[in-house]
């Protein structure tokens, strides 16, 4: 069977993904950099938005 791709992720699941605290998440959150969806009180990051995250947070190291 073909497990199903998961399309948002709680903040505690972004936080074990980039091994962080997970209120580092909620501060990126707070700030606007990284985006979410609020369905009420519960706040979810889609994979599209993680993506995006993680695209404009990567840096080219020093030679």
């Amino acid at each position: 069977m073909e497990q199903e791709t998961k399309e948002f992720y709680t903040p505690e699941e972004i936080a074990d993904r980039l091994q962080v605290n997970k209120m580092t998440v909620y501060r990126l959150m707070e700030r606007g950099e990284l985006q979410y969806h609020q369905i009420g009180k519960l706040k979810r990051i889609s994979s599209d938005d993680f993506q995006a995250f993680l695209d404009q947070s990567r840096r080219q190291g020093k030679n």
